[in-house]
């Protein structure tokens, strides 16, 4: 069957759902909105902790909570939302091919939001040697089992280890505390303050180095770390890899859409505009995660860009890449957005490593343009915002790529 609408968004996680609310309000036209998931929300779903804002009464939001308003404002801003639906491919520059219950679809759009998020990369990705015993999870499967099954360890586990030291793992470490768990150890590669895990044990500039046990883990080894043996075993029965995410762009791939280098999400401007007229990318699928908050915020801001398209404005062609300093141990992770266009916006810069009052660098063509003195640390699991002005100022987006490094 083939159809068309106006705006095709490919993803309902917070940057999806809050892009289709504001274009259906804001008269895009016809705003569907495709999920492959069974419900609609993305991964607030599955976090039943507060830390999503809070209701019209002022009660705090769990992720769930937070989900549901996000679906009812879309589909109250009159945008069709549509859940198990897989888009599998490009049939055209702004044409999907897609799979549904009913059967085989083919959309086109005047415009396509592309806003399928993030997903944490499995302990397999990670090179992690043993065999794949019962017990190794990621944040997402242990709030699946936690909300499938609740506080019941005999479904979990009994002694957990969570790998990781950001956010991320302080939220695992408590939804283990929740369901009953005793937590035996947080394993972090960068340092990390032991305060935030309150009485766990925490290893700082370690990893989980090796996985013991078949038919279920019986202990992890620890290695690197820098706080005594530099190899040691902790017996669990459940480990929990937190916190390295990577976007899930393999619809862009297919688009052919450039890679931003160091977030492998799809380069995209100031407006969440790519390099493919008419797509545009929002969300953790630009770099991996961010909160819920700052991706629906993108969904919202990208509305303003699409709508112009529609419009009849043009598609900028004067853009320059941006990026960090080459060499994989560079002081900065990524940056973010990865072209620069006539409308320069803020820039979210995460480091590879805590750096102490830093000063980043900007260069293009090998000429200095601009240095950004910032205060404080830097931590590799928060980015740093820079407004637009403090470092685009300058830029010739007839000339080379823009380089932004770091200085300790």
């Amino acid at each position: 069957m083939n159809r068309t609408v106006d705006v095709l968004v490919v993803g309902a996680g917070p940057a999806g759902l809050a892009a289709a609310a504001r274009l259906a309000a804001s008269g895009a036209g016809r705003v569907e909105v495709l999920e492959r998931e069974p419900a609609a929300g993305g991964v607030p779903r599955h976090c039943a902790r507060p830390g999503f804002g809070a209701d019209a009464r002022g009660r705090p939001l769990d992720g769930p909570g937070y989900a549901r308003r996000s679906v009812r404002a879309a589909l109250r801003a009159g945008a069709v939302v549509r859940t198990g639906v897989s888009a599998t491919g490009w049939a055209g520059p702004l044409t999907l091919d897609v799979t549904a219950p009913t059967g085989l679809e083919r959309i086109r759009a005047r415009a396509v939001v592309l806003a399928t998020g993030a997903r944490e990369r499995p302990r397999s990705a990670r090179l992690v040697p043993g065999s794949r015993p019962a017990g190794v999870l990621t944040t997402g499967e242990l709030q699946r089992l936690v909300l499938r099954f609740g506080a019941r360890p005999e479904h979990i586990g009994r002694r957990a280890v969570v790998a990781g030291g950001g956010p991320v793992a302080r939220a695992a470490v408590r939804t283990l505390r929740a369901a009953g768990v005793e937590v035996v150890g947080v394993v972090c590669e960068h340092p990390a303050r032991r305060t935030a895990f309150g009485t766990v044990p925490v290893l700082s500039g370690a990893v989980v180095s090796e996985l013991h046990g078949r038919g279920r883990l019986t202990g992890v080894s620890v290695g690197g770390g820098t706080d005594g043996a530099a190899r040691i075993t902790l017996r669990c029965d459940t480990v929990v890899f937190t916190g390295d995410w990577i976007p899930d762009h393999e619809l862009a791939r297919a688009r052919g859409l450039p890679l931003a280098p160091g977030t492998r999400g799809p380069a995209t401007d100031g407006a969440f505009r790519t390099a493919a007229p008419g797509v545009f990318a929002v969300g953790n699928v630009l770099r991996g995660v961010e909160p819920a908050v700052v991706a629906a915020a993108e969904g919202r801001a990208v509305a303003a860009a699409v709508v112009d398209l529609l419009d009849g404005g043009a598609w900028p062609a004067d853009r320059v890449p941006v990026g960090v300093a080459a060499g994989s141990t560079g002081p900065l992770r990524w940056v973010t957005p990865g072209l620069l266009g006539p409308a320069a916006a803020p820039l979210l810069v995460r480091p590879e490593r805590r750096l102490v009052r830093p000063v980043l660098t900007v260069t293009q063509d090998g000429v200095p343009l601009r240095r950004i003195p910032l205060g404080g640390s830097l931590v590799p699991w928060r980015s740093v915002r820079l407004p637009a002005a403090r470092w685009a100022d300058g830029v010739d987006l007839g000339g080379g790529p823009v380089v932004v490094d770091a200085e300790e």
